[in-house]
């Protein structure tokens, strides 16, 4: 049986604390987050569901998809959601180059500058590497221009072929608690899992009080 890291140990955290991998709060409040998007199969379900509770999430997109479905992209901030950069094409840092890397997220950024022209987000700085895998020196470059890399306190594990709906909404409900940034994602290779489970969570933790809130970091 495989090893599933669910909850990102607290010495994992220590050793890179320039990272975002929850945000610490006595409140009741939980981060939901979306990878992958936009995608018109899932994407505008999920903001159906979010809104029904009143929800409010982060959303980090891929470049290409923002330019494919502008509209949906456009739906979720129009709607108070925060958005981040997710690569241009879901390139993963630890086989990239990092002159390559930095390019590719340059090449999403400008998507998203394209898309957001003269709305003042405070979110634009978000960015979250696919895979989570990214190189020292990549994070470091990145920081120096500004962006705050957001990792995760709780994996779902909602694109995982191997993991039941029913084993993706306990990963949630196990190991979530306040200030948690939770993965899912908004994509066709998750919707099996992640349409059983969302539902479930936001109505478990909307029920023991809690609130869904966006990310959002002041630049």
């Amino acid at each position: 049986m495989n090893f599933k890291p669910i909850k990102t140990p607290k010495i994992v955290k220590k050793i890179f604390p320039n990272y975002i991998w929850d945000i610490p709060t006595k409140e009741k409040v939980i981060y939901l987050t979306f990878d992958d998007g936009p995608t018109p199969e899932i994407t505008t379900w999920t903001l159906d569901v979010l809104k029904q509770y009143n929800a409010k999430a982060t959303f980090f997109c891929i470049g290409n998809n923002i330019e494919k479905y502008p509209e949906i992209f456009k739906n979720i901030l129009n709607e108070g959601h925060s958005v981040g950069n997710h690569t241009y094409n879901h390139l993963k840092g630890w086989k990239t180059k990092t002159k390559d890397y930095l390019k590719n997220i340059s090449q999403a950024q400008k998507v998203f500058d394209i898309q957001t022209d003269n709305l003042e987000l405070k979110n634009k700085v978000l960015f979250r590497p696919p895979y989570g895998k990214i190189k020292p020196k990549q994070a470091k470059k990145l920081a120096d221009l500004g962006y705050k890399i957001v990792l995760w306190d709780v994996l779902s594990f909602d694109w995982d072929k191997d993991v039941t709906p029913a084993e993706c909404l306990n990963n949630v409900l196990s190991k979530a608690q306040n200030g948690s940034v939770i993965v899912f994602h908004d994509s066709v290779k998750a919707s099996k899992n992640m349409q059983f489970a969302l539902p479930l969570i936001l109505e478990h933790y909307n029920q023991q009080g809690f609130e869904f809130k966006a990310i959002e970091i002041s630049v």
